[in-house]
């Protein structure tokens, strides 16, 4: 049809829509008509993918990229429309449309049109909008936000019960709720007030509870939200799987207190050693040095001694010690935040938020300072009293005994245990607690501890011959590998190496 002159008109138009789907052997063809297109022909190629043509079509072409209509753009349209058919329509309404319409004019006057002739044909309502499109109300994500902000979890159930119960699927509510969260998070920086694509009642409620929320509250709940979404197929018991995320993001904030904790404590100890040398100074006492009791965290673990002490249970229940006195530092803060450090129990002082292998070493290494500043009460008759206490606490027979069995020898911060045999040794190095206890109980973070065999100790029937193959500690073997390569001992500075532990 190319090759013949239009009857009517100058012009001969040809529209080949989707013309990324052409083959190579097609456009090859199709290039030749391009190179040399007769005067009356014009063609129209139409595509969303661009860069699925050859070059040298795109060459021979005038290229108009169309983008999305803006919401702003078909809301101000339908307003003209309802203003010349005499129609009254609420705003909110209208942003509905036309986000619904993404970014297609012609879906928004279809959508407007229809809901038109379902209403009484003078007000278009905010309610028939989100009835008509099956639109999930801005109000329960409202409420479910200032619920989550208030850890109030009985609210939160209840509130994605009563989107379940009006019929609504689990994800449309999680993507509901992470747009919102998305949309609060735009309100905390004025610059980005333009990204808020909603009318101006809604942007004054967003801008009302961005001011009550923290960002990092609201990065942690995004974060929360994604996972859930893209797990969400996965999950087999979909409804728990959404009320598990919505009962994580409501304890945001408490996870985020507590990681602020070993500052915290931290800044508590400052305080009370500035006191400790300003009395000091000013008062001259012959009293004795009484022994002070470790600050609020340091305390021995439960009676398992797990060596696990920075995983810490939530179901532990809160001492019955007093409560800290005032921080200074902490005057002024929001009332939940400054509440929830002062009430918490001690036994979670020391629990750092989950992160990356820094994050969790630098807690490390905040708790031993604030552990070595502590009177230690390391002395050998502590030790052998500590040493016995974990040992009746250990179910095994044969653990109890090797640990009784034990010689142990204090060098400086040293523990040396001396065994008879390497059973013991076993024994005593396969309880992975015991140090950590130690440390705890006696006040004192550089403790190490070795176990040693020591033949004096070994039964006589257990001495058959002396070629008895010895394991050989971390200690030894470290020391071991820096006699054959001076360079080990270089790494082992560099990074800390602590084989005692």
């Amino acid at each position: 049809q190319v090759r013949f002159a239009p009857q009517q008109g100058k012009y001969k138009i040809f529209i080949i829509d989707e013309v990324h789907m052409l083959s190579s052997s097609a456009f090859n063809a199709f290039l030749k008509t391009l190179e040399e297109p007769p005067p009356y022909a014009i063609f129209i190629l139409a595509t969303t993918e661009k860069h699925k043509i050859i070059p040298t079509i795109l060459s021979r072409c005038q290229i108009f990229d169309f983008r999305r209509i803006q919401i702003p753009d078909i809301v101000a349209h339908l307003q003209k429309i309802c203003l010349a058919e005499g129609l009254t329509a609420d705003p909110d309404a209208l942003h509905i449309i036309a986000q619904k319409a993404d970014g297609a004019l012609r879906d928004a006057l279809s959508i407007f049109d229809r809901i038109v002739s379902g209403s009484d044909g003078k007000m278009l309502r905010y309610s028939d909008v989100i009835e008509n499109l099956n639109v999930l109300d801005y109000d329960y994500y409202f409420k479910m936000t200032d619920a989550l902000l208030a850890e109030d979890v009985s609210q939160v159930m209840l509130i994605f019960d009563d989107v379940m119960r009006k019929g609504f699927d689990g994800d449309t509510f999680v993507n509901g709720l992470a747009e919102h969260i998305r949309n609060i998070l735009i309100c905390k920086d004025a610059q980005m007030l333009q990204l808020l694509e909603v009318g101006d009642n809604l942007r004054k409620r967003y801008q009302q509870q961005a001011s009550i929320a923290s960002t990092s509250f609201l990065l942690s709940a995004l974060n929360l939200l994604n996972e859930c979404d893209v797990n969400f197929k996965q999950a087999r018991n979909k409804r728990l799987h959404i009320e598990m995320t919505l009962i994580k993001t409501a304890y945001i904030n408490r996870a985020i207190d507590l990681a602020t904790l070993p500052q915290i404590a931290k800044s508590e100890m400052a305080v009370v050693e500035k006191k400790t040398d300003v009395v000091s100074k000013s008062t001259v006492s012959n009293e004795p040095k009484k022994e002070s009791t470790p600050p609020r965290g340091l305390e021995p673990p439960p009676a398992q001694y797990r060596s696990d002490r920075y995983q810490t249970d939530e179901s532990v229940p809160p001492t019955a010690d007093e409560p800290p006195a005032p921080n200074p530092e902490n005057e002024g803060l929001p009332g939940p935040a400054t509440s929830r450090v002062k009430s918490l129990p001690s036994s979670m002082v020391s629990m750092p938020k989950i992160g990356s292998i820094e994050s969790i070493a630098q807690m490390i290494e905040e708790e031993e300072a604030i552990l070595a500043q502590t009177v230690s009460k390391l002395t050998y008759e502590n030790l052998v009293e500590s040493w016995k206490k974990y040992a009746e606490t250990r179910e095994s027979p044969s653990t109890k005994l090797a640990l009784l069995n034990a010689q142990l020898d204090l060098e400086d911060t040293r523990v040396i245990a001396r065994v008879g045999t390497e059973l013991a040794i076993g024994f005593i190095q396969s309880e992975m607690g015991l140090c950590d206890f130690l440390r705890f109980d006696l006040n004192e973070a550089r403790l190490t501890l070795e176990t040693r065999l020591d033949n004096a100790l070994t039964p006589e029937e257990l001495k058959v011959t002396t070629n008895v193959k010895r394991y050989l500690t971390p200690r030894e073997k470290l020391k071991m590998m820096m006699e054959v390569n001076p360079l080990v001992k270089d790494l082992a500075v560099k990074l800390s190496l602590k084989p005692d532990e």
